[in-house]
């Protein structure tokens, strides 16, 4: 199978080879992908870390002084081109950071050690270091995506195309959002590479909680072929107490539900804590992970895993600490009873031992056990919306928003001037784009597309109001206008 090209129209690979990738995730998703290629020795194993890096850098109108004729460009390009402006200064090490793994993994292996690093990137991150014609990070990357040699210690995790946040995100703009990652990522790595994704990472690890939400999200991962996702712990609960789940270090299965009676569920790994970024920059999980034992899983002795993700670039910790860390970390534990593993890798090596996904306790998202107390199995969504409704009047905390990395910050609250265009405009897009059934492959649905999914970035809705809100509603008066003279 020959590879997508990255770009088409000066756009982004995001849209009309959907058809090869489905083919191809499915074919790959037959058997196992890390466990024939690992060198840890499970069978010695005490305890084991994970740790992920997060890379997002938003598209915004900020390629020139007047905001409705801006061209889109990557934020860290804006940050290259006024050095003197807040911390622009920090563009060179950011892109150092997005680069420096595809030299360190190399290093390490040909030192004969054992290193482990899950990546994810934004597709908007990688679209603009190819736009700003970055092909000495792309290309380290490629490397150690791609080389035998290397492959085994990186773990690419899926993600949302514009870095959305699922909870408040149109449930059918985030499949589309899924989909556009997988093509625009196996454009630049190839099919293979992407066949080797397993994990899927949330933006903001928001987690939605609206029942019918949630199974969508869980619905498009598993029908986009992830076997797992990453939680935060304070985002999900037991579903026989509504608790937070005990075990940490051990996976789960997320079981959402949906009105009217349907299940989905996939394979959860639980990060737990907080989002700072020392935890994972001072390679906190290997040390925690050196004070646990084995435990038991199904009836069977496993090594417990601790697993964390982190931005990879923000704060001077991870800019200028980690690399060290890093080092010290992977030389020290290399070929101990507490190695760095990959997620897929520990999943594929617990299942080698007889454990099945059905052996794994549940999971639900936070504050379903009040809405599954009092309402009927299958009764439909007009119930459930009343139910909700109920919770609601009695207690003010209760909502249905989702959960994320932090309790002090909504993806919601405070955003109507963004979210109700946001709204208008997937709905516009749903009218006149997927219904008619437009070809993916047209110029028109990957441009509409395109500023679509650019509009819904997380980052529109992190900064409050202001420079950032109006990068957002101008991404979307765009796409609106797209739509209005395209179609």
């Amino acid at each position: 199978m020959t590879e997508t090209r990255e770009h088409v129209d000066r756009l982004p690979s995001i849209s009309g080879d959907e058809r090869r990738v489905s083919q191809a995730r499915q074919a790959a998703g037959d058997g196992a992908t890390s466990v024939h290629e690992s060198h840890v020795d499970f069978a010695k194993v005490r305890s084991c870390a994970a740790v992920a890096l997060h890379m997002h850098q938003p598209l915004i109108p900020a390629g020139g002084a007047e905001l409705e004729s801006a061209k889109l460009i990557s934020n860290l390009q804006l940050m290259f081109e006024n050095p003197g402006i807040g911390d622009n200064h920090n563009a060179a090490p950011f892109a150092w950071c997005y680069q420096r793994m595809g030299e360190f993994i190399p290093r390490l292996i040909e030192e004969g050690k054992e290193p482990r690093v899950m990546l994810e990137y934004s597709g908007q991150l990688l679209h603009g270091l190819s736009q700003m014609g970055r092909s000495d990070v792309l290309d380290g990357l490629r490397a150690i995506t791609g080389n035998p040699s290397y492959r085994h210690a990186v773990e690419w995790l899926g993600c949302p195309w514009g870095h959305a946040v699922a909870p408040s995100t149109p449930v059918q703009d985030y499949r589309l959002h899924v989909l556009a990652f997988q093509q625009h990522f196996a454009s630049i790595f190839g099919i293979e590479a992407l066949g080797r994704m397993r994990g899927f990472s949330p933006s903001e690890m928001a987690l939605p909680n609206h029942p019918e939400v949630a199974y969508e999200f869980v619905r498009t991962l598993k029908e986009c072929g992830y076997d797992w996702v990453l939680v935060q712990e304070h985002t999900v609960e037991l579903p026989q107490t509504g608790s937070p789940p005990i075990q940490k270090h051990l996976p789960y299965r997320l079981v959402c539900r949906s009105a009217a009676g349907e299940t989905a569920e996939i394979v959860a790994v639980i990060k737990t804590q907080g989002s700072d970024t020392k935890l994972v920059a001072q390679m906190q999980p290997y040390y925690e992970a050196r004070g646990l034992r084995r435990t038991e899983l199904a009836g069977k002795s496993v090594p417990p895993l601790v697993t964390q993700i982190a931005d990879g670039e923000n704060g001077g910790v991870m800019m200028n600490e980690f690399p060290s860390k890093y080092f010290e970390v992977v030389r020290e534990c290399s070929s101990t009873d507490v190695p760095l593993v990959n997620v897929t890798e520990y999943l594929e090596q617990l299942f080698a031992m007889g454990i099945s996904e059905r052996d794994l306790p549940g999971l639900q998202p936070i504050h379903q056990k009040r809405i599954w107390d009092r309402f009927e199995a299958g009764a439909g969504s007009e119930r459930l919306e009343k139910v909700i409704d109920e919770l609601k009047r009695e207690d003010s905390s209760f909502h249905m928003d989702g959960g994320s990395w932090t309790n002090s910050i909504s993806w919601v609250a405070g955003y109507e001037n963004l979210l109700g265009p946001i709204e208008k405009l997937s709905a516009h897009f749903s009218e006149k784009v997927l219904k008619p059934g437009i070809p993916t492959e047209d110029p028109r649905y990957r441009n509409a597309l395109f500023h679509l999914l650019c509009s819904q970035t997380s980052c529109f809705r992190y900064w409050g109001q202001g420079t950032w809100t109006d990068y957002g509603r101008e991404i979307v008066r765009r796409a609106e206008n797209i739509l209005a003279h395209d179609f």
